[in-house]
């Protein structure tokens, strides 16, 4: 089997495995961990070929120099920014182990991504989604409980494919979410999407499940396996035939609704999950930009 890149055995002196373990230990994420560790990787891959043989020959320099070469090879600046973020947690975990005096990575910057305005999903997309017959077989009822969770609560769709029967208080409408982080939140459902996902439970959960099925889980594949981010992106593929919808459009929509709704930008930073307030700010553009195009395709001097 082919080595990925968090495989590579490297000098001892990198540390990877001890600040991979802490990574672990912090509790961060599994995603977290292995992106961090791929980038880390890539960066002692490089610096190999540098003839750069660990963390105390590494200088400022040395980084921008890395960067350099990852933006000449075509990395966007959303991987640039993760990758100095990666660089620069690694480096200051040295520094508080001890193992290194100076950390090269301290301010180090890196370009800042690019603010584009997420997409929404139309209204006939909608339409689609959530009010035309779709059926009553199981697999129906799963994908119609799944995209009104998508909508109707603003989840990430690993945050919808973790959802525990426990999750979902259908009596007082409220869902409860373990997001990044391991942070919890408490989001509103309202009555169509509860329903959706009461008629699931009751007429189509089961005949999903085998015995080898999680028995708490609240979405399963055809496998009877737990739902996972794939199998949510092919519901959406599968049932909307007017262009592709990805399922983070739906949490865009959810929040460009709401704030033009009248919600206030801090509720729905609360409801998103977001621990910034200036990252659910992106949806007020969104929707000064609908308003703009609204006004310039109906007034007549526009």
């Amino acid at each position: 089997m082919a080595r990925t890149h968090t495989e590579v055995p490297f000098e001892p002196e990198w540390c990877l495995e001890s600040y991979r373990d802490s990574l672990v230990a912090s509790d961060r994420s599994p995603a977290t961990v292995r992106a961090y560790c791929s980038d880390l990787a890539q960066f002692f891959q490089w610096c190999d070929g540098e003839g750069i043989k660990g963390p105390k020959e590494v200088t400022k320099r040395t980084l921008r120099a890395y960067l350099v070469s990852m933006t000449e090879r075509g990395d966007e600046r959303t991987s640039l920014s993760r990758r100095r973020a990666s660089l620069r947690g690694y480096f200051a975990w040295l520094v508080e182990r001890g193992l290194l005096e100076a950390d090269p990575a301290y301010r180090l910057s890196a370009p800042k991504p690019s603010a584009t305005l997420p997409k929404i999903v139309v209204r006939s997309q909608l339409d689609v989604l959530l009010d035309a017959d779709w059926g009553s077989d199981a697999i129906s009822l799963r994908d119609r409980a799944v995209c009104e969770i998508l909508y109707g609560a603003g989840l990430r769709v690993s945050e919808v494919c973790s959802l525990s029967l426990q999750s979902i208080d259908t009596k007082s409408g409220l869902v409860r979410v373990l997001g990044k982080g391991r942070k919890e939140r408490i989001v509103p459902l309202h009555e169509t999407a509860v329903a959706s996902v009461q008629l699931w439970i009751r007429e189509g959960r089961a005949s999903l499940m085998n015995e080898n099925s999680p028995v708490d889980a609240l979405f399963y594949n055809l496998r009877g396996n737990v739902l996972g981010p794939r199998d949510v992106r092919r519901i959406l593929d599968s049932r909307v035939s007017q262009g592709h919808v990805h399922p983070h459009a739906l949490r865009h929509t959810f929040a460009t609704h709401l704030l033009e709704g009248g919600a206030d930008l801090r509720i729905v930073q609360e409801m998103l999950g977001h621990e910034s307030l200036t990252t659910t700010q992106i949806y007020t553009h969104v929707s000064k930009s609908r308003l703009q195009k609204v006004h310039h395709d109906s007034h007549p001097r526009a």
